[in-house]
């Protein structure tokens, strides 16, 4: 789980999220947050300021209104390890306005379905995005995430530490996409494979 505002965390890519929850489920995992769809703005400078030095601004709309810094992830780690500060807004709406006043734009939004659960003091996220489903392990430290990912069943070798929307830059790359938001409707009809994204399913 995050501490001192890090964020560290690795990704699977799977073929069944729902085996994934079962296993979850059956180690007697808590569920934090029922499954709910996450709208995503990530903001930047005309320039591109943030996104040049590997850096996020993102405001998050579920069932409550999250604004997002993150650092730059550690380079030649296991896992991706980055500052991350976080904390709950009371308007989704005026966050933004107050973003753009400041001079900041929303360059892509993207969207995913999310169910939060946690476990021995990790936080396992099951994703669903417009071009696949994940599970996400956010906990202590690389040797914490890699023992819970075999406990569910994802081999290590298959993880990435790549953020959605670098996968969503693979996959606009390998598929020949135009630029869009990464969300469901700009995705529907195209289906993408792990190696679209340059990965592998987790769960194979």
């Amino acid at each position: 789980m995050a501490q001192a505002d890090q964020e560290i965390e690795a990704k699977f890519m799977v073929r069944s999220r729902q085996a994934v929850q079962a296993r979850l489920e059956a180690l007697g995992a808590e569920l934090a947050a029922p499954r709910v769809l996450e709208i995503n703005l990530r903001f930047d400078t005309p320039a591109f300021e943030l996104s040049a030095e590997r850096k996020v601004l993102r405001l998050r709309h579920d069932s409550r209104a999250v604004m997002t810094f993150k650092g730059p992830a550690r380079l030649g780690e296991e896992v991706s390890i980055r500052q991350e500060i976080e904390f709950e807004v009371s308007d989704f709406a005026a966050a933004r306005r107050l973003l753009e006043a400041l001079g900041y734009r929303v360059v892509v939004m993207y969207e995913k379905y999310r169910a939060t659960y946690h476990l021995r003091g990790a936080v396992v996220v099951l994703d669903e995005m417009p071009y696949g489903d994940f599970v996400e392990i956010e906990g202590a430290g690389a040797v914490e995430i890699q023992t819970l990912a075999a406990e569910l069943g994802l081999r290590w070798e298959a993880r990435s530490a790549l953020s959605y929307l670098a996968l969503f830059e693979q996959l606009r790359a390998a598929r020949g996409l135009p630029p869009s938001d990464l969300s469901f409707e700009a995705l529907a009809g195209i289906s993408a494979s792990p190696a679209d994204l340059g990965l592998e399913y987790a769960d194979e």
